[in-house]
């Protein structure tokens, strides 16, 4: 169950998802960290975002906010990859949704009083939790993902044993 201060901070999100995206948009565009953005089409790199703001609730409401952040982050990767963005400019551009995303809760004045503030502290310490759990998300997405498109390189080459053997933990069982 979601406490009052936190479904606060949510319900903002949930209704203002596209305008925090746009502004996150704007962001990636131009920040010297994530230049594939910047020749990125806006409808595309919004929508990356959007996925995330629109779904925000569904790391809050659940008894496994790993697995839901699994789910929701691991298609984020996916989508990333399939655009061939850079994991370091993936990383950043998580980093800068939650940054936007809390800039813009607070720029709303939407926690106005001082216990209102200590509870968004609270929902913010969730927040950066979820968004821990994001980036390695992404990164073990990411991870497969390339394994899986070097082996299957590989295998169009018929070669019986690949480099990825030799990647750390990840070639003695496929080896066999």
């Amino acid at each position: 169950m979601t406490a009052t201060h936190t479904a606060k901070l949510i319900e903002t999100i949930e209704y203002k998802a596209r305008e925090i995206a746009e502004q996150w948009y704007k962001n990636v565009k131009i920040n010297p960290k994530t230049p594939i953005f910047h020749k990125m089409h806006q409808d595309d790199a919004v929508d990356l975002a959007l996925k995330f703001y629109t779904n925000y609730r569904k790391l809050f409401d659940t008894d496994n906010p790993f697995e839901e952040a699994h789910v929701l982050f691991s298609k984020y990767a996916a989508d990333c990859y399939k655009k061939q963005i850079p994991l370091p400019e993936a990383i950043y551009s998580i980093i800068l949704m939650r940054r936007h995303m809390w800039l813009f809760v607070e720029y709303q004045a939407v926690f106005e009083t001082a216990v209102e503030q200590r509870h968004a502290l609270e929902s913010q310490s969730r927040m950066i939790l979820m968004f821990d759990y994001a980036e390695y998300v992404v990164i073990l997405t990411y991870d497969d993902l390339v394994r899986n498109e070097v082996e299957d390189k590989f295998k169009g080459l018929k070669v019986k044993t690949p480099f990825f053997v030799l990647w750390p933990g990840g070639g003695k069982e496929k080896a066999k």
